[in-house]
C-alpha cells in the first residue's frame, strides 16, 4: 500500500538561503513544504523540538528531514523508501553518524540528520518532550546491534556529539526500529561530498555538506556548483511554510539590542543622558 503524497511532507533547517533556493527545487513533487530560519542559531534539538510541537496540527503522516545542502537525484526512490519503512514497522531511517564515513566518527547508533525520514504518527504515540530531553546520556553496551560490519572502525559509541542524540537514543530505548542507510565519498578530491544510497543500494541524493559557506567562500561554492549540476528538478509548485519560534525570535531581537546598547555605551560614555 503505497502512502499517500498529502501526509508526507519535507522540512529544512535553513542556514543559507541562497542554497535553499537553489536545492529545493530537487526536493520531491505533491508533498507539502516546511523550513525554519537557522541562520541566527536555532537549529539541532531547538528545531527538532518546534517541528514536533508545530507539525503535530498539519496532518503529517512521514517527514522528510533534509539540509540545503542535499540534492535529490531520484525523488521516486524516495517514496519507496517511505513505502518500505512503513511496510516493516521502521520509525525513522538515515545515514549512521559513526562508521559509514571515514571522516565522519561519531556515534554509529545514532543518525545524521541532514538526511532522515521520521514516521511522526508512530513516534507521536510516545511523545513526550520532557522525557525525551533526558536521554542524553550513554550506557556501556545498551544496543546490541553487530557493528563489526561497518566500513569503518574509527566510530565512538559514547559520542554525545550532537544535542540531538537524545531524540533517537529516546526512540531506540522504546524500542523504536531505525533503518541505517548505506553512503559513500565517491568523488575523487572531494572528500565531504556524500552520495547517500535508499533501502535496495539505489542513489537517492548527495550531500555536500558545508552549506554555510556557499556564496560565502569561493572553494566551498565552486564545490557545491559542481555538485548542484548532478540534481534532477522534481516539478515541486509548493509554497514553502515557514514554522518559527516567536520567543526565540524576542530573545535574539533583546540580545542584540542589549549588546548594541553595550557597545554604544562603551564607545561614547559621555554621549548618555543621565538622570
Amino acid at each position: 500500500m503505497e502512502i499517500n503524497k498529502e501526509k508526507i511532507a519535507i522540512i529544512t533547517t535553513v542556514s543559507n538561503w541562497d542554497l535553499y533556493e537553489i536545492t529545493k527545487t530537487f526536493f520531491p513533487a505533491g508533498i507539502k513544504i516546511f523550513a525554519i530560519d537557522g541562520t541566527k542559531g536555532f537549529f539541532g534539538i531547538n528545531s527538532l523540538i518546534l517541528f514536533m510541537k508545530d507539525l503535530k496540527k498539519k496532518n503529517v503522516d512521514w517527514l522528510i528531514m533534509a539540509d540545503e545542502d542535499v540534492i535529490f537525484t531520484d525523488t521516486q526512490r524516495v517514496f519507496q523508501l517511505i513505502n518500505y519503512l512503513a511496510a516493516n514497522d521502521y520509525s525513522a531511517c538515515g545515514m549512521r553518524d559513526g562508521g559509514t564515513l571515514e571522516w565522519r566518527n561519531e556515534n554509529p547508533n545514532m543518525l545524521n540528520t541532514y538526511f532522515s525520514i521520521l514516521h511522526l504518527n508512530d513516534i507521536y504515540t510516545i511523545y513526550d518532550q520532557n522525557v525525551m530531553l533526558k536521554n542524553q546520556y550513554v550506557l556501556e553496551n545498551e544496543f546490541k546491534e553487530d557493528l563489526q560490519n561497518l566500513p569503518f572502525q574509527n566510530y565512538d559509541t559514547n559520542s554525545l556529539f550532537e544535542g540531538y542524540y537524545c531524540f533517537f537514543l529516546w526512540l531506540l530505548r522504546n524500542n523504536k526500529k531505525i533503518k541505517y542507510l548505506d553512503a559513500t565519498n565517491p568523488i575523487k578530491g572531494d572528500y565531504a561530498t556524500t552520495r547517500l544510497l535508499d533501502h535496495g543500494g539505489e542513489e537517492i541524493l548527495y550531500h555536500t555538506w558545508y552549506a554555510r559557506f556557499f556564496n560565502k567562500e569561493s572553494t566551498q561554492t565552486q564545490r557545491i556548483n559542481e555538485i548542484l549540476k548532478l540534481g534532477v528538478l522534481a516539478g515541486s509548485t509548493e509554497k514553502v511554510e515557514i514554522l518559527k519560534n516567536n520567543f526565540y525570535l524576542f530573545k535574539m531581537f533583546f540580545y542584540s539590542y542589549s549588546r548594541k546598547f553595550l557597545r554604544i555605551r562603551k564607545n561614547n560614555p559621555n554621549n548618555l543622558s543621565r538622570k
